[in-house]
């Protein structure tokens, strides 16, 4: 081999050797949760007298929503007397007068209900929550983004378990009211079931930290004090605050019995949107946190979990790197022979590549006993779509990594439910195309000459692999397109009837 050859190679298993190490890591949370699945948080025993509780709604331009959001919280099943709802709307628009009538509305009939409005968005969501604690009169706290349809039992079923002075904040398990809206939203309701069951889970369960996942939550107001308060240097508030107050001994309950539905995006510049903020977040909660946790006095399993959770999102960067490697590494490779790529490569890519849909299957498995096969023929999909979001979070990370800061832009909701009935394509909030999409679609030509290669030379047992990569860039540069320009023009045509 010539030198470019060996730097080629070694460079392109050297990366693959990491992401082999955190693809293992997903075979050791499937492995703790299926160690700890039987652990069950003892039922605590119900209050003689129910505590008051305050419950925040963060709003920013979410007019399609906001008024589903409040009727929700308002049919909670807790004495009115002992319920407190603020609704936090940094608002430029229509949002304002929608959520002051809902407010108006609720009031009259006797709810202890508030409309807090901000003109700055100083802090962004951090900031508006951070505020309206200051002023809240509960002694617990829950926490309800705009897409989300709280259960009536919510509070009922939290609540008590703060009867143990060292629980800071109990979690619930997002569900999706459209998750069969689309193979997109499929795909997304797939991804956050797997976060929410074998991670939650597994680290919960098992004595290590897990985050808060920003929503469908409720806090103790001292751990959030203890823990530093809200702060909004990074684009995770939830995450950051999440280490922050586990670090200080307060403990933290996963329900996962206890459903939480909410909407996912349904168009792929909204979808692309979160995966930005939660990924840039993490990285930025990464390099303020880490070395805290490292130097802390938390157990060795502890840290070393924190450290696999919070560095995950460098793997995209990783991921960008080897996908201009494969193909001269597999031009290399067939003219060295095949048993070295049997030797090498097979372990890897198990390890990589299986993991992946290991962990997912696992978590339908879990949540749908009686037809998790049928679910089964998304996971190729959902893996080229976690293929296709390389270059979207690949510059989250370095724009984290460079200290750039950025808007904390919410994700748009459309109130968008049934396939049949609902449509977003004129509705406000729709994201913009950038360059990004033309990046993924010349990946996506990239990787399809590299099946034409691979298959002209017979070289047929990569093609599979390849064409994860090739599918997933193409998905997501030309939805990403489509969307954008299909929905712009519904808006034209309505316009013009007018």
């Amino acid at each position: 081999m010539t030198p470019t050859e060996t730097l080629i190679l070694g460079a392109y298993f050297f990366i693959l050797s990491i992401l082999a190490l955190y693809g293992w890591h997903r075979y050791f949370l499937v492995y703790l949760y299926m160690k700890h699945k039987g652990d069950k948080v003892a039922t605590p025993v119900v209050p003689e007298t129910w505590p008051a509780v305050t419950v925040q709604l963060p709003l920013y331009n979410e007019m399609y929503v906001v008024d589903r959001l409040v009727e929700a919280v308002c049919r909670m099943d807790y004495p009115k007397d002992r319920l407190e709802i603020q609704v936090l709307d940094d608002s430029n628009d229509e949002t304002q007068d929608i959520a002051r009538l809902a407010v108006h509305r609720y009031a009259a009939q006797g709810f202890d209900i508030k409309y807090i409005h901000r003109d700055d968005r100083l802090g962004y969501k951090a900031g508006a929550l951070e505020a309206a604690l200051k002023v809240a009169t509960g002694r617990f706290v829950a926490i309800f983004d705009a897409d989300f349809v709280p259960s009536a039992d919510f509070l009922k079923r939290t609540v008590p378990y703060f009867a143990e002075p060292r629980v800071a904040m109990v979690q619930a398990r997002w569900t999706h009211l459209n998750q069969d809206f689309s193979l997109l939203t499929k795909v997304q309701s797939i991804l956050l079931d797997a976060h929410f069951v074998l991670e939650h889970g597994g680290r919960n369960r098992s004595g290590r930290f897990f985050n808060f996942n920003g929503t469908a939550g409720i806090w103790r107001p001292e751990a959030i004090a203890d823990g530093g308060g809200w702060q909004h240097d990074t684009l995770t508030e939830d995450l950051d605050l999440s280490y922050r107050t586990q670090l200080k001994g307060w403990k933290f309950v996963f329900l996962p019995d206890l459903e939480a539905p909410a909407e996912v995006p349904v168009e792929m510049n909204g979808f692309k949107s979160q995966q930005h903020r939660w990924a840039k977040g993490s990285i930025q909660t990464c390099l303020k946190l880490l070395p805290h946790i490292l130097r802390s006095n938390a157990s060795f399993e502890v840290k070393a979990e924190a450290f696999m959770h919070l560095t995950a999102n460098f793997n995209y960067l990783l991921m960008i790197v080897l996908c201009l490697l494969i193909f001269p590494s597999m031009v290399i490779r067939y003219n060295m022979g095949w048993y070295e790529m049997l030797l090498i490569d097979v372990p890897l890519f198990f390890a990589a590549t299986a993991s992946v849909a290991n962990f997912y299957i696992v978590s339908q498995r879990e949540l749908y006993p009686l037809d998790w096969k049928s679910r089964l023929k998304y996971v190729p999909f959902l893996m080229s779509i976690g293929i296709g979001l390389s270059v979207n979070n690949t510059r989250a990370v370095i724009e984290a990594v460079l200290g750039k800061q950025s808007e904390f832009a919410r994700t748009p909701k459309y109130g968008v439910v049934q396939r049949e009935t609902d449509e977003w394509q004129t509705k406000k909030y729709r994201q913009s195309v950038a360059i990004q999409p033309l990046v993924e679609l010349m990946l996506g030509l990239y990787f399809t000459w590299t099946v034409f290669y691979a298959l002209a030379n017979g070289i047929y047992a990569t093609v599979p692999f390849l064409m994860l990569f090739q599918v997933g860039f193409l998905y997501t540069g030309v939805l990403s397109v489509v969307q954008q320009y299909a929905g712009e023009s519904v808006v034209l045509k309505t316009e013009v009837a007018k």
